[in-house]
């Protein structure tokens, strides 16, 4: 039977919201972290249909202080405790008692919400672009879990953006023999019997590299991270507007094609003409987009879904 070893309460961490009086958790001794992100922008109350606070709440979650630059951590189960963050299927693969230490970074992975919130002025960080404030605290945890615990820093390989990373749409999550075997840092979107995808394309080179700086290990990237992903990161909104002659113009194009919402009367491609523009505007349709939204320039979460080729 494993018994707890190092320190299991995270230095500084708050006991404000502690739920491990309240639901019973499995002894374990950690050797896995995953991340998640909250999709909301403060401490979530983690309850059950049952209006029971705590029920799916992770050991910790990290809040950004705009302010002070920094992250404010909340501790809900100690750290060789089992939390509850992740979805464990009757008769499967054990997930959320399979020694796993589970944060939940406050704030978003989605770019569609964080566009939202950012036409709505709400302060917030999207993961995927954190500031280096926050990568380094979260990679500061990681380091403390490494030295006080054992948890490797390393991880998967793939760390595909939302929403190409929910269920298991970019091939990134593990089956149930990897996960038994996997020992290191990982998200949501790689366990098994889960769906989310988050926390999406979070910089995990960069949180790896900050976080063995904080133990002293030499920075190196990670060997296994890919230097290109599979599909074209979206250039931005205003990128399009400027009417660009670019071979992603005609990697889109050819997507639209493949997709059935051609407009095109030749090509597509390389120059951004009104004929992209318009089977764009098919596309967002497809997709399910009414009126302004599917004006045929291409936004963050329409491109992710189209899946563009990377050139």
């Amino acid at each position: 039977m494993p018994t707890r070893t190092g320190p299991q309460y995270y230095p500084g961490a708050s006991q404000a919201y502690w739920y491990e009086d309240d639901f019973e958790a499995t002894l374990m001794e950690v050797n896995v972290s995953c991340l998640h992100t909250t999709e909301g922008t403060t401490v979530p109350t983690y309850a059950d249909s049952q209006g029971r606070k705590g029920a799916s709440a992770p050991n910790l979650t990290a809040v950004p202080d705009f302010t002070a630059r920094r992250l404010r951590w909340y501790q809900h189960f100690r750290i060789d405790s089992s939390a509850r963050a992740l979805a464990n299927r009757y008769g499967g693969v054990e997930t959320n008692t399979l020694n796993v230490a589970q944060a939940e970074l406050v704030g978003t992975c989605d770019p569609a919400t964080h566009a939202k919130w950012t036409k709505a002025g709400v302060q917030h960080i999207y993961w995927p672009e954190a500031p280096n404030w926050a990568l380094k605290d979260v990679a500061d945890f990681l380091g403390w879990l490494h030295r006080e615990h054992g948890v490797p820093l390393s991880g998967p390989s793939r760390w595909p953006a939302y929403p190409s990373s929910y269920a298991n749409g970019s091939g990134q999550r593990m089956s149930a023999a990897a996960w038994s075997g996997f020992k290191g840092v990982c998200g949501h979107m790689h366990v098994p019997e889960n769906d989310h995808g988050d926390p999406g394309s979070i910089d995990f080179a960069e949180l790896l590299t900050l976080a063995k700086i904080s133990v002293g290990l030499p920075p190196v990237s990670q060997p296994t991270t890919p230097t290109k992903p599979a599909h074209e990161p979206f250039p931005g909104a205003n990128w399009f507007r400027k009417e660009p002659r670019s071979p992603i113009v005609t990697a889109m194009g050819k997507r639209l094609v493949a997709v059935g919402c051609s407009a095109y009367a030749s090509g597509p491609g390389p120059q951004w003409t009104e004929a992209d523009r318009k089977s764009y505007a098919k596309w967002q349709r497809k997709l399910g987009y009414t009126g302004s939204a599917a004006d045929g320039w291409p936004g963050p979460a329409s491109w992710a879904a189209l899946k563009v080729p990377n050139v």
